[in-house]
């Protein structure tokens, strides 16, 4: 019975699962922060939605590589990787866009938004907390959803400053602290990967 495959199944299910629920809240997330973000003139917040945009990109590729062989989850986080970085750049070039024609950021609804964004992405973190030392796709998912505390938790902190400071700076700040956050997300797990394809090479050169 040990060889059924059962346990295999049961697993891939409960990676399924989690990755379905993990791709619903990214995505429901990503359109309400970005219509706020863009209402609000947020830098901060759309980088934001940016993230759970590429997370949601990340969930849905991850879904991909349930069930399959270790080198294609690690090329599926390979691309993930790659994703995040390509969007981690076009958000700095969105803080370059603000910077030439300015902004006005509402700072409550910054601070707002980014208080559903934490408690949604905190219960990423808790969907994906048994997983976040197990398969190459899992472990890139996982690593994103921190991210996105970090993230939210800056969103945050960059309204409180807006409005204590009133200047739109700490807005553009934290919206390139995002990106930082976002791109070094992305050199980790790429990192992973080219590692765990390298051993999956290695591997099979010495069959």
């Amino acid at each position: 019975m040990s060889d059924c495959g059962c346990e295999l199944e049961l697993k891939d299910s409960e990676q399924k699962s989690v990755l379905y629920w993990l791709l619903a809240i990214n995505s429901i997330m990503f359109l309400l922060e970005v219509g706020v973000g863009w209402y609000a003139q947020s830098t901060a917040l759309i980088a934001d939605s940016i993230d759970m945009l590429a997370d949601a990109a990340v969930y849905l590729i991850a879904l991909y590589a349930v069930g399959r062989a270790i080198t294609d989850k690690a090329r599926a986080a390979m691309t993930s990787g790659i994703l995040q970085f390509l969007l981690g750049i076009l958000i700095l070039f969105e803080i370059g866009r603000r910077l030439m024609v300015g902004s006005e950021p509402l700072s409550l609804w910054m601070m707002s938004m980014g208080g559903v964004a934490l408690i949604a992405n905190i219960s990423c973190l808790i969907l994906i907390h048994k997983h976040r030392s197990g398969e190459v796709h899992m472990r890139a998912s996982w690593i994103f959803s921190t991210n996105d505390v970090i993230a939210n938790i800056g969103v945050i902190i960059s309204g409180l400053m807006v409005m204590w400071l009133d200047t739109y700076w700490p807005d553009l700040v934290i919206g390139g602290l995002i990106a930082l956050v976002i791109l070094n997300g992305a050199r980790l797990i790429i990192q992973e990967s080219r590692i765990e394809l390298s051993q999956q090479s290695i591997g099979a050169s010495a069959k």
